[in-house]
């Protein structure tokens, strides 16, 4: 019974404590352009339509990830959809515009 009031089940973190975790697997979703005008250190950039196209291609089911896009919204629709489709999977909210290091280009 009202399972559209459920909360978002996919974990987040801050963008701000990305780099307190380690390596990690950083996904981009944002488009190429997007991703060379400033990403994260070690971000590999896998574009939202691409990555939901084929997520087999790119992912593997027994690790884990972490999306993340320029502000919050497309990680956390793509981070979802992967759930849903059995990725362990981690938001990363606030996105590369509130990332308080410096960006690579």
């Amino acid at each position: 019974m009202f399972s559209f009031l459920k909360k978002n089940a996919v974990p987040q973190v801050a963008v701000s404590e990305v780099s307190a975790l380690g390596k990690i697997n950083l996904i981009d979703v944002r488009e190429p352009h997007e991703y060379k005008s400033g990403h994260l250190p070690g971000a590999v950039n896998v574009p939202m339509k691409t990555l939901l196209t084929a997520p087999e291609k790119h992912l593997k089911k027994e690790k884990l990830y972490h999306i993340i896009c320029q502000s919050g919204g497309r990680s956390s629709s793509t981070a979802n959809q992967l759930s849903k489709l059995g990725y362990e999977v981690v938001n990363v909210a606030g996105g590369t515009g509130r990332y308080p290091g410096k960006l690579v280009k």
